[in-house]
């Protein structure tokens, strides 16, 4: 089944003091880069949202999709953003924060998604859900489009008027941690240097 995959840097990245994280270096790679290794042999297709840095991210020749959306208005916007351009019926979405999910991520998503007929699959670490990792069925936009224009953001609330099901990843909760702040940054550097 084909499945085009979307990178979500869009946002302001206040907790980096502003920065766009996507662009953040661990290693001496920006974090795009990580995630782009991580997502490409597992799509078909790679969209990145980003509202900055344009010009930068179109040299990956991947296409780059700002939010339809202005104002920063959340992971929702981006993936309508993706949901809308798409080449695909499924779409699967991930933080450009979180450099090292697991690299059997679609297919397990996949797995829950064909045998519930779920509209939407997320993450569950097995002590709390990651939405923003999420295998959707393109065809629920003007859902989510109806959802964002009544003013609402919040993504679990928009997920529970669908047919929501987790994949859950207790045996590999540590893939999931995002880089937010200056001290998570150090911390993944250090993971990286151990694992070397």
């Amino acid at each position: 089944m084909c499945v085009s995959g979307v990178i979500l840097c869009g946002g302001q990245g206040r907790r980096m003091l502003g920065q766009d994280k996507g662009w953040i270096e661990i290693a001496g790679r920006p974090m795009i880069e990580w995630v782009l290794d991580r997502l490409e042999p597992q799509v078909d297709e790679i969209l990145i949202n980003a509202n900055r840095n344009i010009g930068r991210y179109d040299k990956f020749n991947h296409r780059v999709v700002r939010d339809v959306i202005g104002g920063y208005q959340g992971p929702l916007a981006g993936i309508l953003s993706a949901m809308r351009v798409c080449k695909n019926d499924l779409l699967v979405c991930v933080p450009c924060d979180c450099p090292f999910f697991p690299a059997d991520l679609v297919a397990r998503m996949l797995n829950v998604q064909q045998l519930s007929a779920a509209d939407i699959v997320s993450v569950y670490d097995g002590e709390r859900n990651h939405p923003v990792f999420a295998l959707l069925r393109t065809d629920l936009g003007d859902s989510l489009e109806a959802y964002l224009s009544s003013d609402q953001r919040k993504i679990d609330t928009w997920y529970k008027q669908h047919n929501y099901q987790l994949v859950e990843y207790s045996d590999a909760a540590h893939c999931f941690e995002n880089i937010n702040t200056p001290n998570q940054l150090v911390v993944s550097q250090q993971r990286i240097l151990n694992d070397e």
